[in-house]
């Protein structure tokens, strides 16, 4: 299946997108058919934080018809944040949308998870990954949420982390953990792994969506999965 991804919502997740496919892909043996577009992670974060989804899916939609006109099957989002328009860009979508939260939600629910804390963008915090969790309970961190949200689109446009982004970030995590009583965090924000690198122990457990989206995407891919809903 050839897979059509609307990048550029950070570059960064782009890329991590890139290796990871090609990386999982090869792993299961197949090979990977993928078609990258560029979409404007500004006009993306404008319209996050002001809550225009049918505004953001009009956009994405003519990405996924460039997608489509590319010979591609189905179309993803390389950010767990742009999926606040996910419902209305899936209403217009010219491809079969694949969704990085609907096996997010099965895949903590075959861990145990019963409660999960969440760092991404502020809206995704808020609302809970949009309120498309239906097993598993989501908590946020405490305190300000748009603060937090904003030093994370700092890392996603500028595509780096500082210590100091990063000492916050563990932080919030912490607390979750600690006093909420979350059982993992997750990095519900594709530019997190710029800060939970692997070089830098936050002290819990965390778990990386990106992981199971790109499983998905890969097993798709390699024609070892069919499309949700089929």
């Amino acid at each position: 299946m050839h897979l059509g991804l609307i990048g550029g919502i950070g570059v960064a997740a782009s890329l991590v997108y890139y290796q990871r496919l090609a990386a999982r892909a090869k792993a299961l043996g197949g090979q990977l058919h993928m078609t990258l577009v560029h979409a404007d992670i500004d006009e993306l974060i404008a319209n996050n934080l002001n809550w225009r989804p049918e505004a953001q899916a009009e956009s994405f939609a003519r990405h996924v018809a460039r997608l489509k006109d590319a010979g591609c099957d189905c179309a993803a989002l390389t950010s767990l944040g742009a999926h606040f328009c996910f419902n209305e860009l899936a209403a217009i979508s010219p491809l079969p949308l694949v969704s990085a939260i609907a096996p997010m939600d099965d895949h903590f629910a075959a861990q145990g998870l019963s409660r999960v804390g969440l760092l991404g963008t502020a809206n995704l915090m808020r609302t809970r990954l949009f309120g498309q969790l239906r097993r598993v309970e989501a908590v946020a961190p405490a305190g300000d949420l748009d603060a937090l949200g904003r030093l994370y689109q700092d890392i996603a446009v500028s595509g780096t982390c500082t210590d100091a982004q990063r000492a916050t970030l563990f932080e919030a995590g912490r607390e979750m953990v600690e006093v909420q009583g979350a059982k993992a965090v997750i990095l519900a924000g594709t530019d997190l792994n710029l800060a939970f690198d692997g070089q830098h122990d936050p002290g819990y457990p965390f778990i990386d969506a990106l992981d199971i989206h790109v499983d998905l995407l890969a097993r798709l891919s390699c024609d070892l999965a069919g499309l949700p809903g089929d």
